[in-house]
C-alpha cells in the first residue's frame, strides 16, 4: 500500500528535509503535496485527499495546527505531528495513541512511524467508523497540549482502531511481550501494542505504580500488600498482582508516603 501524504511546516527547510527523507527511505510514502501554513494546508487536503497529513504542532501558534484539523469536514486520514516539543508532550500524544516524530528527525524513527501508518490505514480502511474515534482522541491532545494539563483519558489500539478510556477505569497492566494486556474494572481485557514501559512513563505516577518488571497497578484501588509465600499487592475484587524482590522496599516506602 501507498499512502499519499502531504507535509504541513511554516519553515521551508524543515518541509523539504522532511520530504526528502520520506523520498528516499520511506517507498511506502508519497509526497503529494507541502503547505506553509493553515489556510494553504486545508486547501491541499481538500483538493488532494492525503492519506497521513505530517503537520508541524507549531505552525507558528500552538493552536495553528489544530485549528487546521477542527476546519477539515471530511476527516479521512492520519496525522503525524512533527515537534520539537519534549517531555510533557510526549506524554500526551502517547496518551492519543497518535504518531509523533520529534526533532530533528531520526531516520529509523520516520521509517517505523511509516510502517505503523501502513498498518493502521489498512485497519481503517476496513472499519471508517475508526476515524471519528481517532480525531475525538485528537480533540483531547489538543486540549490537554494547550491547556498544558495531563488528562484521566488515555487511547488505546485494538483491532478495528481506537478505544477512548478513563484511567480509573484500568485496574493493572502485564507485558506480554512487547505489547501490554490492560484490566479494566468490569472485567475486560485488551492488548495494546505499547510496551508496559511506555506506560510507564504515559500514565500519572501518582496513581499508577510499576511493581514488577511485567506489572503496574493502580494504586487507587490498591487494598494490601501481603509479604507471605512471596510479595503480593491486593487490589479490589481480590485481584492479587505479584510484587517484584528488588522493589519491594521502594513499594512499601511509598505507600507509607501515598
Amino acid at each position: 500500500m501507498k499512502l499519499k501524504a502531504i507535509v504541513v511546516d511554516d519553515e521551508e527547510f524543515a518541509r523539504k528535509n522532511l520530504t526528502m527523507l520520506l523520498n528516499e527511505f520511506c517507498p511506502e510514502i508519497e509526497v503529494v503535496g507541502e503547505a506553509s501554513g493553515k489556510n494553504e494546508a486545508i486547501k491541499s487536503i481538500n483538493e488532494k485527499n492525503p492519506d497521513v497529513v505530517f503537520l508541524d504542532i507549531r505552525m507558528p501558534s500552538g493552536a495553528e495546527g489544530f485549528e487546521l484539523l477542527d476546519e477539515i469536514e471530511d476527516k479521512n486520514f492520519l496525522v503525524v505531528f512533527v515537534t520539537a516539543f519534549k517531555d510533557y508532550a510526549v506524554r500526551a500524544f502517547n496518551a492519543s495513541a497518535v504518531y509523533y516524530l520529534l526533532k530533528p528527525i531520526d531516520i529509523e524513527e520516520l521509517m517505523l512511524a511509516t510502517k505503523r501508518l501502513v498498518e493502521t490505514k489498512t485497519k481503517y480502511s476496513e472499519s471508517p467508523g475508526s476515524y471519528e474515534t481517532y480525531f475525538e482522541s485528537l480533540k483531547d491532545l489538543s486540549t490537554n497540549l494547550l491547556n498544558n494539563k495531563l488528562s484521566n483519558r488515555i487511547a488505546i489500539s485494538h483491532t478495528k482502531g481506537l478505544k477512548v478510556i478513563e484511567d480509573n477505569t484500568i485496574t493493572h497492566l502485564e507485558a506480554s511481550g512487547n505489547c501490554t494486556t490492560i484490566y479494566f474494572k468490569d472485567g475486560t481485557r485488551y492488548l495494546d501494542t505499547r510496551t508496559l514501559k511506555t506506560y510507564e512513563n504515559l500514565l500519572n505516577p501518582s496513581k499508577f505504580c510499576r511493581i514488577h518488571k511485567s506489572h503496574i497497578i493502580n494504586l487507587e484501588i490498591l487494598k494490601e500488600y501481603l509479604n507471605e509465600d512471596g510479595h503480593f499487592a491486593v487490589l479490589e475484587g481480590g485481584i492479587r498482582v505479584p510484587v517484584a524482590r528488588n522493589r519491594v522496599t521502594e513499594f512499601v516506602k511509598m505507600l507509607k508516603a501515598h
